[in-house]
């Protein structure tokens, strides 16, 4: 069995349960791909593999599953106390279960075909995998819930950058999908719009970033004016309170106006 992400290995339960329900065990999993090494992604990684599976990540973010330390050490400066329940542990991986992956590459897991993207723009260390007609497009496809047709884009420091980020799209574009499944959450029959609302989403931070930057002069002040458009943006197509809350959820506003204050300082100001 393949899974796309690990999730972290707070949600471990979570995912026994799940396979449980659909007559499997973790013994079952022989395969991980992981999007990017972000620990909501890729922190049970190092559990599985202890449990058999194989582990395949872009060749950038190889060198934290070997040795998790510094990634931890980062998470532990913006989480703290709140770490262990939030993700749990992230153990390394072992160098044999793990495959460093580049663009193009294809993974071939009995008669399964996956290929991998290099797709920046969230990450450095970001990969999306297409197989037969659906692409699982990790955080480079965005935010999406079930409900009124709506993205929104994960922006955390510190790799967030928008012209990667178009880039990747249009990689995404010259190959043929149907079908598209964001890591949060579900799977969509509308690749093509979802991939013209991801353009016109990023288009429209882009425009909001260079009218109201040049006048915050610190990351904090930029919190509450970001979470206004973002939540104005929710509102107008008519998410209610309970989904506003879970799109807070998978994408918190104040560590993704922190990504956008840190790409604007590095690279446009």
């Amino acid at each position: 069995m393949v899974l796309v992400e690990s999730g972290p290995s707070s949600t471990l339960p979570e995912l026994e349960r799940g396979l449980t329900d659909n007559g499997f065990s973790v013994s079952d999993v022989s395969d991980v791909l992981l999007t990017h090494i972000h620990l909501d992604h890729a922190g049970a990684a190092g559990w599985l593999s202890q449990q058999g599976a194989n582990i395949y990540v872009h060749k950038v973010g190889a060198p934290h599953m070997l040795n998790p330390e510094k990634l931890i050490n980062s998470a532990t400066r913006i989480y703290g106390d709140l770490m262990e329940s939030l993700w749990g542990q992230f153990l390394p991986v072992p160098e044999e279960k793990l495959t460093i992956l580049t663009d193009g590459d294809e993974i071939e897991i009995n008669d399964l075909v996956f290929v991998a993207i290099d797709t920046p723009g969230h990450a450095i260390h970001h990969i999306a995998y297409l197989f037969e007609d659906i692409c699982f497009s990790g955080d480079v496809g965005g935010v999406r819930l079930p409900g009124p047709p709506f993205l929104r884009l994960p922006t955390p420091p510190p790799d967030f950058h928008i012209n990667s980020w178009r880039e990747s799209i249009a990689k995404l574009r010259a190959v043929p999908f149907r079908r598209i499944a964001p890591t949060h959450f579900g799977i969509y029959e509308d690749a093509n719009w979802h991939l013209n609302n991801l353009e016109q989403t990023l288009d429209e931070i882009e425009q909001w970033m260079e009218a109201i930057l040049p006048n915050i002069n610190e990351p904090q002040a930029l919190h509450q004016p970001f979470a206004i458009w973002e939540y104005s943006r929710c509102k107008a197509v008519g998410l209610d309170e309970d989904t506003l809350h879970a799109y807070s959820l998978a994408m918190p506003l104040g560590m993704g106006a922190d990504g956008i204050w840190r790409y604007w300082n590095k690279f446009k100001s």
